[in-house]
């Protein structure tokens, strides 16, 4: 069931905003495509990035993918835990496994994200 108090992108990373910052991580259907998680590269606390730039990868036994930011703003906080437990972002996507906490700089980007409902339908049609 994906999580209706998210936001999504139709690249598969999911963004949850509390007081103008956003905790990001990839959604359960990317941590399934890409299987075991090996290893994250985490960017740099302070580091800015705009919207749909990738800010990391995430190497899987299959593959390695980008991370884009769903929001534009300061990266203000990184799991480090990541660094030592990748297997998190499999085990819990929404939960233990997030990446990246983001102070948004711009709130109307919001509104370019999908709800639950349109991500699910992006979802069924790959």
């Amino acid at each position: 069931m994906t999580p209706s108090d998210l936001k999504y992108t139709k690249e598969h990373e999911w963004a949850r905003v509390e007081g103008g910052v956003a905790t990001i991580g990839i959604t359960d259907f990317a941590q399934e495509q890409l299987s075991d998680v090996v290893f994250v590269e985490l960017p740099e606390v302070g580091r800015s990035v705009k919207q749909m730039e990738s800010f990391g990868t995430v190497e899987a036994v299959k593959t390695v993918s980008d991370l884009f930011a769903p929001v534009s703003g300061e990266i203000v906080a990184v799991n480090e835990s990541l660094r030592d437990d990748p297997g998190a972002m499999n085990r819990s996507p929404y939960g233990d496994g997030w990446i990246v906490k983001i102070r948004l700089t711009d709130a109307s980007e919001l509104n370019a994200l999908l709800d639950a409902g349109a991500y699910d339908a992006v979802v069924s049609e790959a």
